[in-house]
């Protein structure tokens, strides 16, 4: 049986940046050119930059960090549509959004944001993971309230992903966050899987 493997991220240094986050910076600490024995660099960054992870923590005093995520909400089968430029209502949700499946990513060409209704019906509806090619499932009006609205019902968020050729349909999604303890966000490699897997218990 045959599948696909499709990488949906984004470069970590390249993506475009929300505005006023700081440019990433890479520094070369050791080179085997230099006479050292190995090469090895080290990284300056937010935990936004590219495709990643939002935890509870991000938006809501004393939430859970993206250390104790629960993995099983970034791994297993999720459903891609196309939603259309700007605002998700609540009423959109209802009506547009697939019933079934707990994972869902929405691809808009980067164009999409929940208002607060849209993404309080969306944590209503069960999903586990909603994830988005937009830099945030927010708008630069208002971040605050469809991140809690999400968060505060923990459902997991991935930002910043890369859906341009993926076609509308289902797969299964493989996007576990970094583990790291105490922080409000990490980087995430994600992946869909298309066509047919046998899948071991």
């Amino acid at each position: 049986m045959s599948f696909e493997i499709i990488d949906i991220s984004k470069d970590l240094l390249t993506a475009e940046l929300y505005p006023g986050d700081p440019k990433p910076e890479v520094s070369i600490f050791s080179a085997i050119a230099r006479g050292d024995e190995c090469n090895m660099a080290k990284i300056s960054s937010t935990l936004h930059c590219g495709t990643h992870a939002d935890a509870p923590l991000h938006f809501i005093n004393g939430g859970d960090s993206i250390g104790t995520a629960v993995l099983d909400s970034f791994i297993g089968e999720c459903a891609v549509i196309d939603v259309p430029p700007g605002r998700i209502t609540g009423q959109y949700a209802d009506e547009h959004f697939p019933k079934g499946v707990k994972r869902l990513l929405l691809r808009s060409g980067g164009t999409a944001y929940f208002d607060k209704t849209g993404a309080e019906e969306t944590a209503y509806l069960g999903y586990k993971l909603i994830g988005t090619d937009a830099m945030s499932v927010g708008s630069p009006e208002d971040q605050t309230e469809p991140h809690k609205a999400l968060l505060g019902e923990n459902v997991a968020i991935l930002e910043n992903l890369n859906l341009d050729s993926v076609k509308p349909g289902r797969y299964f999604l493989i996007a576990p966050p970094v583990k790291i303890a105490g922080v409000d966000a990490a980087p995430v490699r994600a992946v869909l899987i298309s066509g047919y897997m046998f899948w071991s218990n």
